[in-house]
């Protein structure tokens, strides 16, 4: 008898995740970025106590375009990870779980999230 190539079980490579479990797995992993961004937000905190010269080191770093690039980001993970926290609260309470509602909460986040991250860029950065 042959060892047969297909999975025993469902696994990931054959089925495609839906839209709720992706954001799911995505405010965990914006948890995890927004911890490190408040890490570098108090590094530069630091560096503002510090003194004139690590201050400035520190400003070239955060304004060149690498440094907004990853702002921006980081901006990003603040705001997905407030609407999908938002969406769990409004869970928390037993609204949303009917019919496409989950689905429709979803896109509001990923919409709400890059159009808050885009006004603030262009008003700030």
């Amino acid at each position: 008898m042959s060892p047969s190539k297909v999975p025993l079980s469902p696994h990931l490579q054959l089925y495609r995740l839906p839209l709720v479990a992706l954001l799911s797995i995505s405010h965990r992993v914006s948890g995890v970025i927004n911890g490190l961004g408040y890490a570098i937000f108090i590094i530069f905190l630091i560096s503002i106590a510090s003194g004139n010269e690590i201050y400035n080191i520190s400003y070239i770093v955060l304004t060149s375009i690498i440094g907004k690039v990853l702002l921006s980001l980081w901006m990003f993970s603040l705001y997905y990870h407030m609407s999908n926290g938002l969406r769990h609260l409004f869970w928390d309470f037993g609204y949303g779980f009917t019919g496409r509602s989950p689905l429709i909460s979803s896109l509001i986040v990923v919409i709400m999230s890059l159009l808050l991250t885009t006004v603030t860029i262009f008003l700030f950065l």
